[in-house]
């Protein structure tokens, strides 16, 4: 019988039997199992489909009927809620609205796929990085045992072992047991022998001290202790002396961590040991063998050119890097040594050196340096009494007598007394220095600061400082007619002396002294250089554009003086005398703007917006007789001026003088009748509550001037006003034939039938006004509301789509969307309209609500000063900001509000304009109008 051979073998397996399942063999799949990676357009191998599917035989028969229906319209594969899960109608012909339909489709797929695309591919990507830092590939893990095998040579790579199957080597290979009876003479022999062996015979550390030194190392001195086949030759040769080196160095490094540098005392906290030890962040962000190779390299400098000091320095930075510092502060000694002339050097090594060391390695660059002005500089700041310093800084202006740096060091150091001294004695040793004689000059009295700068003067003819010190000189000292003279000798003198005179130095002096307060200087600068290399036809452009930049850099005397020499070259520009007056206005006091207004009357007496500036002025100052005269003076300069003759209506009825006013007007219907004198005259009978007079002025008006719609919207609204609807009906539809164009008078007829309880025929006459007036978003807001006010919050939100569509950067119709939305929505709305209408006033009012809405207090503050700064003629705005400030801010926050309102004098906005045109309201000021307006807001938006 052949003992090999299985006696199961050839017969049937057992029920259940899984093969290799006892031994725990598994079975796995390798990618030569699988085959090569197909492409999506390789022909697809169906050999194994269903008869009638298959893609060469059946499929491929030229005269196979086409008829055949690829739907399954089983039960199994139809759902309740989402029908067939294939097409109904995927077999049907492919026209050209299923194409358009497609394209649509992947149009909307495409918009929602970009909604956020930057956003989800940055979260997308740091994901990935994410979980790349957590679980990097196996290739990435491997990297750098990658590249080592590039220093492996050819003998090295040929004398690496084929891989060899050691797998169930036995079962594979079974080899019976052979038992060879041990002599007893082998047991005597040990037996008798009763030494320790203690060291390693040669003979077996041919083969790494692993095998037996019977040759073979099949056998051992005691059967069994060693299988065969288990301990090869070559197996590897652990080298015991490099492990111990690293043992060392390893130990070194953690003893020079907890070890002082200098006393080598341990400074462990056995309390903060963990603490400290997570907060021990490496000082370098290299590679190790990066910083290896950087160590050699920079070796290898210092040995081949010692006397190169970029070496040595760059050599003690590294180590110091690395966290070495006694090696950098080793090294760099060195380097003074080889490099004693080097500057660069000894500063490096004071800075690596502790304090007292670092003195003397100072004091020994002085001997090797002695005219180096920064290693005097580091000595001085290494001492720390004053009196050393000073006793350093002297020393070494003795050697270096002739450094700004060592003089100005010097002097910061000494009392006024004692620096005047040195400085005096600075200037002889640097007569060039410009620092020098300004300072000294600073320090000296009247008579001798002026005696210095014409020395100063003298040693240095080419620096414009010096000139414009000796002008703020005789400034300070009362002597203002000098410094005109000073300039225009200073600009004669550098001009001499080559120098070119730079137009925007001499403004930005200018300007230091203006902050100064040298107010003569600063004028006499401006006069002398804003003429210089300007172009005739640029003038005036160029200095309004200096004008403004001075106020922006709050000089406020150049700006002035700017202003004042351009009126000088450009008396009858009207344009500049107003912008002189605004800046007065804005920046100066009330004598100084009327002051400026009666110059500019004078040189532009057409000018009627000066004339009424100058009468506002005195009113507002309660100078009415004074208001009075000086709009005299403005008839007989314009006799027929519309304007003017308001301003006087103006100035009598706010004053009470109501039959000043009414003989006022009377004169200007006849000499000037103007749509807007009549339109005054009725308004003020309106208000004084003569209602009759009002109307009949009002008819004589019309006569004349039919196609002013506000006389037809006064008209409407005395009938309103009596109630009597039919005809205020009546005054609006006849006003319309006359002004179609004129939303107000749409607004004002729609808000009546609304008001009467004609919804349907309030909304027939804003779709007419949409009609005549298309694109107008004032007509659309109405409209929303409308149907809003309704309760039919749908229609409002349809026409408010159809509205957006229309006027697609509409801020008023934008600031409404968003309060439309459902809250949750509120926000994405905001984003969209910010993007149409980034700076509409109405866009920034309706996000600063939003915000004080979510109680974001800062944000909203923020947002309504940005509201106010874009628009400050918009009322609403201002009523918003004081009503958020009446809730949420201080008494100063709500005074500098209203302040700022007052100042602004808005006078446009729905909610504003509502409260400002009520007869009931028409002597109100800005303030008590402000308090009008945000007592009727209601913040539950």
């Amino acid at each position: 019988m052949n003992k090999k051979k299985k006696p199961f073998l050839g017969m049937p397996a057992p029920l259940g039997y899984v093969p290799g399942l006892g031994r725990g063999a598994t079975g796995f799949t390798t990618r030569s199992d699988i085959g090569p990676a197909r492409d999506a357009n390789d022909p697809v191998d169906d050999r194994h489909a269903p008869p009638g599917k298959r893609t060469v035989g059946d499929q491929m028969k030229k005269n196979q009927t086409a008829d055949d229906d690829d739907e399954d319209l089983n039960d199994t594969n139809y759902d309740e809620f989402n029908g067939y899960a294939g097409s109904l109608f995927s077999s049907g012909p492919y026209e050209k609205d299923d194409e358009e339909a497609d394209a649509i489709y992947a149009a909307l797929d495409k918009r929602m796929d970009e909604r956020r695309k930057e956003r989800r591919e940055q979260r997308e990507k740091e994901e990935i990085e994410k979980y790349r830092m957590e679980r990097p590939k196996i290739q990435q893990q491997f990297s750098d045992l990658k590249r080592k095998l590039a220093e492996v040579t050819e003998e090295e790579w040929l004398s690496i072992p084929e891989v060899g199957d050691a797998r169930n080597k036995r079962q594979r290979n079974p080899r019976y047991e052979k038992l060879t009876p041990v002599p007893d003479s082998f047991f005597a022999k040990h037996l008798q022998s009763g030494e320790n062996h203690t060291t390693v015979d040669p003979r077996q550390t041919q083969f790494g001290g692993l095998n037996t030194p019977y040759p073979g190392g099949l056998n051992t001195p005691y059967p069994g202790g060693m299988t065969p086949g288990l301990m090869t030759p070559g197996t590897g040769e652990l080298d015991m002396r490099k492990i111990g080196q690293a043992r060392n160095t390893l130990m070194d490094m953690r003893l020079s961590q907890v070890s002082d540098s200098v006393s080598g005392q341990t400074v462990v906290d056995p309390k903060g040991y963990l603490t400290d030890l997570n907060s021990m962040i490496p000082t370098h962000g290299g590679d190790i063998n990066d910083i290896k190779k950087a160590r050699l390299l920079l070796k290898s400098v210092r040995e081949t050119n010692p006397h190169h000091p970029p070496a040595w320095i760059a050599s003690a930075r590294l180590e110091e890097v690395t966290g070495k510092l006694q090696v950098a502060r080793n090294l760099i000694m060195k380097g003074t040594e080889m490099c004693p002339k080097s500057e660069d050097v000894w500063l490096e090594a004071a800075r690596l050196q502790p304090g007292d060391t670092a003195k003397a390695v100072v004091a020994q660059a002085v001997r090797h340096l002695p005219q180096s002005v920064r290693i005097y500089i580091r000595a001085a700041e290494l001492e720390t009494d004053i009196r050393a310093k000073k006793r350093v800084l002297r020393k070494a202006l003795e050697h270096v007598p002739n450094s700004v740096r060592l003089w100005k060091a010097a002097v910061e150091l000494e009392e006024p007394e004692d620096a005047r001294i040195m400085l005096s004695r600075a200037v002889e040793c640097c007569p060039t220095s410009v620092e020098l004689w300004l300072a000294l000059a600073r320090l000296e009295t009247y008579e001798n600061a002026r005696k210095v700068l014409n020395k100063a003067r003298e040693n240095i003819p080419t620096d414009r400082h010096i000139w414009i010190t000796a002008a703020k000189l005789e400034e300070a000292n009362g002597n203002t007619q000098m410094v005109e003279k000073i300039i225009d000798r200073a600009i004669t003198s550098l001009r001499a002396n080559g120098v070119e005179i730079n137009r925007e130095q001499w403004i930005q002096d200018a300007e230091e002294c203006d902050k100064a307060g040298s107010v003569a200087t600063c004028q006499a600068i401006m006069r002398a250089v804003i003429g210089i290399g300007i172009e005739e036809e640029d003038r005036k452009h160029t200095w309004m554009e200096d004008a403004d930049s001075c106020v922006a850099h709050n000089a406020l005397e150049c700006a002035r003086a700017i202003y004042a020499y351009a009126l000088q070259v450009f008396p009858s520009k009207k344009s500049v005398w107003l912008r002189a007056a605004y800046f007065e206005k804005n920046h100066g006091t009330r004598e100084s703007l009327e002051a400026l207004l009666q110059r500019a009357v004078a040189h532009c007496p057409k000018a009627e917006v000066l004339w009424l500036m100058g009468a506002k002025s005195k009113w507002l100052a309660g100078d009415v007789p004074a208001a009075r005269s000086i709009l005299a003076l403005a008839f007989q300069a314009n006799p027929n001026s519309e304007e003017i003759w308001l301003a006087a209506v103006k100035l009598e009825s706010e004053n009470n003088e109501y039959e000043r006013a009414r003989r006022l007007l009377a004169k200007a219907r006849s000499s000037a009748p103007t749509a807007r004198v009549f339109m005054k005259s009725v308004k003020l009978e309106w208000v004084l509550g003569n209602i009759a007079a009002a109307q009949e002025l009002c008819e004589e008006a019309l006569k004349h001037y039919e196609d002013f719609p506000k006389l037809w919207m006064m008209k409407g609204q005395i009938e309103e006003q009596k109630e009597l609807v039919e005809k205020a009906r009546e005054a609006y539809n006849q006003g319309l034939k006359k002004c179609p164009h004129s939303i107000p008078l749409w607004l004002l007829l729609s808000r009546l039938e609304e008001k009467v309880g004609q919804l349907t025929r309030a909304r027939a006459i804003l779709e007419k006004s949409r009609l005549k007036n298309p694109k107008n978003p004032d007509l659309w807001l109405e409209s929303v509301r409308l149907e809003y006010r309704a309760g039919l919050k749908n229609i409002a939100n349809t026409l408010m789509a159809k509205a957006l569509q229309e006027c697609p950067n509409s801020g008023i119709l934008w600031s409404e969307a968003i309060f439309l939305e459902a809250r949750p929505q509120r926000k994405t709305k905001s984003v969209d309209a910010l993007k149409k209408c980034e700076h509409d006033p109405h866009v920034l009012l309706a996000v600063a609500k939003l915000f004080w809405s979510e109680r974001k207090i800062t944000k909203a503050r923020e947002w309504f000063h940005r509201t106010v700064k874009i628009d400050s003629d918009l009322g609403d705005a201002w009523a918003f900001f004081y009503k958020f400030e009446l809730q949420h801010g201080t008494e100063e926050q709500q005074e500098e509000v209203r302040k700022r309102c007052e100042n602004a004098e808005p006078r446009h906005g729905e909610l504003w304009c509502d409260v400002s045109k009520d007869i009931q309201n028409w002597q109100k000021k800005i303030g008590e109008i402000l308090v009008l307006v945000a007592a009727k807001l209601k913040n539950t938006f």
